[in-house]
């Protein structure tokens, strides 16, 4: 390898060399932390599992490179592929090395607002969640109405930025926008997994540590704004965020309810392997195959009774320290949610296959059954990120320019109750 320390330029050698299957030299630039986590085959098999949804590279673009801390620099490598691209982000020490590695959407700045978005009606402000040196930036858009407002925090799945940037569209954007233009003030963050991705390879780390410090914190500055009603703060996740609101809205009596869209919850492990399979019989081949075969064999790991707390982290599904695994073995979303006395909303894409209406609505309906104060709706025409559409739901479908399905987000704003207090008329039965 040819390039040097320059950060930017270690970025576009270690693409160049994962696009031509040489993983295990790329390991070889693993730094000790990024070593513990990860491996030639986590990242063969990431790599495979992302080609076989978009097809092999056809090009790499210029990498963007910014300094993150002393000593580290984050480059992002965008790659197009045949149907669609990713972008390859590092943190990049200087001597060389990778402090952190992932696959994630290809960055797109050319977001146009949904029609259901009226700027003229709400105001945005940057803010920072948690403290140093977890800290996160964030954004709360705020109804320009005066009167004290709902609030809402919304939680992201896997270590999303503050907007879910999926190829060219931002669905809590959408839903930020969207809802603060029907007079709900809205709270985003970049997940701590995104702004610090070595934090959730430390040993020890579980769900707890990657959603609840930062959801708590949101909920506290939402409730100490004086354009919002402290007594009406909610959280709001989507997919695995969804799974983890239970667990947030628990940890705080002051939190008025919780909405969950595509919640997860059927064993993860189970539901990889499904997925895993779905997108092998969407595009039969090698790569498929091959990430079939390896989500198989990590998933049984995870669920076998040898897991322990010392694992590597490398052995097992997504990178995740074993620790994270055995956490949520013992953690049932459905019985948490149900021992909240508190309002809860359920949404489900009829077309989404990762999390489904066979496979995980299906518990809500029977866990949360006869509760007058918790509603479940499946939007039949939507897919995992509430996108409308028609036909079997595939990873392509993500990288088309949409939005959330405006539905959805008058949905949420309804149960919210706007400027009413649906917690006060849950109470007085109106």
């Amino acid at each position: 390898m040819t390039a040097g320390k320059d950060p930017a330029a270690v970025a576009v050698a270690v693409v160049e060399l994962t696009a031509d299957g040489r993983f295990a030299e790329v390991e070889k630039l693993f730094a000790p932390r990024l070593l513990a986590a990860a491996s030639a085959e986590t990242l063969r098999i990431g790599w495979e599992t992302e080609l076989a949804k978009i097809g092999p590279v056809a090009a790499l673009g210029d990498p963007v490179a910014q300094p993150v801390e002393e000593g580290l620099v984050r480059v992002s490598v965008p790659v197009t592929c045949e149907r669609g691209g990713l972008t390859v982000a590092m943190s990049v020490g200087e001597d060389g090395r990778l402090h952190g590695l992932r696959l994630a959407p290809p960055a797109n700045s050319s977001w146009e607002p949904p029609d259901y978005a009226k700027p003229r009606r709400f105001t945005e402000e940057e803010i920072t969640v948690g403290d140093s040196p977890l800290a996160v930036p964030g954004t709360m858009t705020l109804p320009r109405k005066g009167g004290r407002r709902p609030g809402i925090v919304l939680l992201a799945s896997g270590p999303s930025d503050r907007d879910v940037t999926t190829g060219p569209n931002k669905p809590f954007k959408d839903l930020a926008w969207g809802l603060a233009s029907r007079g709900v003030a809205v709270l985003r963050f970049d997940k701590l997994t995104y702004v610090h991705p070595a934090a959730g390879s430390e040993s020890g780390f579980t769900m707890v540590d990657e959603y609840v410090p930062h959801a708590l914190a949101a909920v506290r500055l939402l409730q100490r704004h004086p354009q919002v009603d402290p007594a009406r703060v909610f959280v709001l996740g989507l997919s695995g965020g969804g799974k983890a609101t239970t667990r947030v809205a628990a940890a705080d009596a002051s939190i008025a309810g919780m909405v969950s869209l595509a919640g997860d919850t059927a064993p993860l492990p189970r539901a990889a392997v499904r997925i895993a399979r779905y997108l092998a019989e969407l595009d039969p081949g090698p790569h498929t195959a091959a990430a079939l075969d390896a989500i198989t064999a990590q998933a049984a790991l995870v669920e076998s009774p040898d897991l322990s707390p010392s694992t590597p982290a490398a052995e097992l599904l997504f990178g995740w320290p074993a620790s994270y695994w055995l956490d949520l073995r013992s953690f049932d979303p459905v019985a948490t949610a149900a021992g909240l006395d508190k309002p809860i909303l359920v949404l489900q894409g009829g077309r989404d296959y990762q999390v489904t209406v066979a496979d995980d609505l299906v518990r809500w309906r029977a866990g949360l059954a006869g509760r007058p104060d918790v509603t479940i709706r499946v939007f039949d025409a939507d897919d995992h990120l509430f996108f409308r559409g028609g036909g079997p739901s595939t990873p392509a479908g993500y990288e088309a320019r949409q939005h959330v399905d405006p539905a959805v987000v008058a949905a949420i704003a309804r149960w919210l109750g706007g400027g009413r207090s649906l917690v006060r008329r849950l109470v007085s039965g109106r």
